[in-house]
């Protein structure tokens, strides 16, 4: 029987993915499974490259263009890519709010507003579909404060969070040529971040954002959700991730009157770092994958283009 190989692909992070190669290494030896995970090593690619690996984890390739690209070839070769990077490619934040509303999971009030400065190869011209902003209606839709966003990124780069009209046009003229989110503040009194694993596993930590990026665990760590609240996160949760067909995500939810807010949920590559999300929660993350990974190498999952967002939104054709 040959061996299947699962591999990870990631750039500067270093406890998780080494963590999460002995921990599938050490299931298969204690199985006798044929079973073997391993860093990816690539260089350049022809056309006609196969690729030996039944299970790529991509923890990189929204920061590098040549590993989508590679994943892309890889996927079409065969392998099972986490997360999907032809969906990873297309998803934004502003139409993942679409299906959450579609889902029944409750998110802020959010515009989505033009480019303050003009995109490369672009003039005046290229915008004359374009009407201007009637700012009255936004601010009368969004209250302050207002959360501006990118609807592509994450890592809370560019993101402001603004009392007034005067901070938010002062944040909106340094966004440069993003297309930006202004998003409603949810003034929550808890809020929780949701590992999601092959879209039937929820972990809900304790989260703060309020605190410095190596605090926002540790500051909410004992804090726990009752248990209607935790049954509503996870249910919302697995839901968001069926819906957008991500196997590896974190759902941040805000809580407002005892209604969870999905805040942010697009993050395919989440931090998984012992030293940030401390060991509880990195152990589980680590066993949840390792079994999640050797499983689909088992039983590889036949090809889908996304979620299930198309059905939700009634877009699945005549």
């Amino acid at each position: 029987m040959s061996t299947k190989k699962i591999a990870i692909l990631f750039g500067m992070e270093d406890t998780f993915p080494w963590a999460l190669i002995d921990e599938i290494n050490a299931r298969a030896a204690r199985s006798g499974e044929a079973l073997e995970a391993e860093a990816v090593q690539i260089g350049h690619l022809t056309q006609e490259e196969s690729y030996p690996w039944a299970v790529i984890l991509d923890r990189i390739s929204h920061e590098v263009p040549f590993y989508r690209t590679f994943l892309k070839c890889a996927a079409a070769r065969g392998s099972q890519v986490v997360n999907n990077p032809f969906w990873w490619s297309a998803d934004d934040k502003y139409f993942d709010n679409l299906v959450a509303q579609a889902c029944g999971v409750a998110v802020p009030r959010t515009v989505l507003l033009p480019h303050k400065s003009h995109p490369p190869n672009t003039t005046d011209k290229s915008f004359r579909n374009m009407r201007w902003v009637d700012w009255e209606a936004v601010f009368s839709y969004l209250g302050l404060p207002i959360f501006l966003k990118p609807a592509h990124g994450g890592g809370w780069k560019d993101v402001y969070k603004c009392e007034t009209r005067e901070a938010f046009f002062e944040a909106y003229d340094q966004t440069r040529d993003l297309a930006m989110m202004a998003q409603e503040a949810i003034d929550f009194t808890e809020y929780y971040r949701c590992y999601v694993v092959g879209r039937s596993k929820v972990h809900v930590m304790g989260y703060d954002p309020r605190e410095p990026h190596h605090l926002r665990y540790e500051a909410a760590r004992r804090r726990a959700p009752d248990d209607g609240l935790a049954l509503r996160m996870t249910r919302d949760a697995l839901a968001l991730c069926d819906g957008l067909g991500y196997d590896l995500n974190t759902v941040e939810f805000a809580v407002r009157g005892g209604i969870p807010y999905a805040i942010d949920f697009m993050n395919c590559a989440p931090d998984a770092d012992v030293h940030s999300v401390g060991e509880e929660n990195f152990r589980w993350i680590v066993d949840a994958m390792a079994e999640y990974l050797m499983e689909l190498a088992r039983h590889p999952r036949p090809w889908e283009p996304t979620g299930s967002w198309p059905r939700l939104l009634g877009r699945t054709g005549a």
